[in-house]
């Protein structure tokens, strides 16, 4: 793994916290950010790009996949008050942040949690993902194989990959390895919006 932000790190203290104005879909928001997550200092384009082509949320169990300190969760909880809202990441001060920017928005939807911590009944309407590319394939893989493979029959995911950092290799690999209708929906910035769906997904 390269980046202290893919590491287990402590809850920043109260002196590291910083306050960032973000626009989320539209909505103005002020958060809270640290060093040692990913982008503390603004809202990313991979995620601003993300964001910007993604469908309204269904209501259900969502789940953003490697939240960081919260634009996705935050912007789908927004969207859709009556789901639950995973918030997942391997990052305690990720989780840590994303819980203080959900409560201070009265966002009591959402849950965050490790990979290890997630309920293994849970389902997914929908996975919004910017996924953390840097790791490497084996470790990307392994963690899109088990996550995607819980989207409902009806659900879809979207995920934003940097087209110089594989994003047309994924969609091939996640349509010949895991036989699972990918296409891309948008392309801005040099990122690229993918859309999975299950094999069974009525629209497939």
């Amino acid at each position: 793994m390269t980046g202290d932000h893919y590491f287990t790190a402590q809850p920043a203290s109260p002196a590291e916290l910083r306050t960032v104005e973000v626009t989320l879909r539209g909505h103005a928001l002020e958060v809270v950010t640290a060093g040692g997550v990913f982008s503390p200092q603004h809202l990313d384009t991979g995620t601003r790009v993300l964001l910007d082509h993604v469908p309204e949320p269904p209501t259900g169990d969502l789940l953003d996949l490697g939240c960081g300190w919260g634009p996705i969760t935050l912007a789908m909880a927004q969207a859709s008050p009556a789901s639950r809202v995973w918030a997942m990441d391997v990052n305690e001060r990720a989780l840590d942040l994303t819980a203080r920017n959900a409560a201070a928005h009265g966002l009591s939807g959402v849950r965050t949690v490790t990979p290890d911590a997630m309920p293994r009944d849970v389902t997914f309407a929908a996975i919004w993902s910017n996924p953390p590319v840097r790791v490497g394939k084996q470790v990307l893989h392994g963690m899109l194989k088990g996550w995607l493979a819980r989207l409902r029959p009806d659900g879809e995911a979207h995920l934003v990959v940097a087209r110089n950092l594989g994003s047309d290799s994924l969609a091939r690999w996640i349509q010949e390895s895991l036989a699972m209708p990918c296409e891309r929906v948008a392309s801005e910035k040099g990122f690229r919006v993918l859309r999975v769906r299950p094999r069974t997904h009525p629209a497939a």
